[in-house]
């Protein structure tokens, strides 16, 4: 497993595979999450810092868009239909935004009844708010989870209106970057899935790294 490595950084950490991570990223910064091994879905929640009633909105955003796929030069927008975040750079090629969260309940849905005890990014989700300091901090509870992106996920929609969890377009290496339009809390469940083909069934690390906009150099 191979990091990458960037002057300016104000955070970089690997997120083990299948955890809950959150952090604060402010205005202007860039925020770089690294598909370490490939095919690894990142279910991502945006949160404004100022207002945690305001965060990311799948609805406004495909609409402002008029696309179903988040892709490079995609703005994000919130509940409020304001700019939240910006793709800026993105080497993977598309990511969904459709598919939601896995969760005790659609692992019964679109599996087997006895794979209610798996863990899941729901899961992640709920034990993140219940226990990381800055959950505590901008107090946050459930009402502040909303529908997710998942980056890297490849979930292609048929002629019919169907969602289908295909194998996915990333690979070792591959990365997404956004900027910051506000003070966002990012909340994310490096997806534990071991039921569908998105992460070929094997949940792997990422490396998420927070860096000042100016002077982004490669090392």
């Amino acid at each position: 497993m191979t990091t990458l490595q960037f002057q300016n950084t104000v955070l970089d950490e690997v997120c083990p595979a299948g955890e809950a991570w959150m952090c604060e990223v402010k205005k202007g910064q860039l925020f770089r999450i690294v598909d370490l091994e490939g095919n690894q879905a990142v279910d991502t929640l945006f949160i404004s810092a100022e207002n945690p009633d305001e965060r990311y909105s799948a609805t406004d955003t495909l609409t402002q868009n008029q696309q179903i796929y988040l892709e490079q030069g995609t703005t994000l927008y919130s509940n409020f239909a304001r700019p939240i975040a910006t793709i800026v750079e993105d080497n993977c090629g598309r990511h969904d935004t459709l598919g939601g969260a896995c969760s005790c309940e659609s692992n019964t849905v679109r599996y087997a009844h006895d794979k209610y005890p798996m863990h899941s990014c729901r899961n992640n989700f709920m034990y993140a708010l219940a226990k990381h300091p800055l959950a505590h901090k901008h107090q946050l509870n459930v009402r502040h989870l909303g529908p997710n992106i998942n980056f890297f996920m490849n979930v292609p929609v048929t002629p019919a209106g169907h969602l289908m969890f295909d194998d996915g377009v990333s690979a070792a290496g591959k990365y997404v970057e956004i900027r910051a339009e506000m003070d966002l809390i990012v909340l994310i469940s490096n997806c534990p899935q071991l039921n569908n083909p998105c992460n070929a069934y094997n949940p792997t690390p990422i490396q998420l790294i927070v860096l000042e906009a100016e002077e982004l150099s490669h090392v």
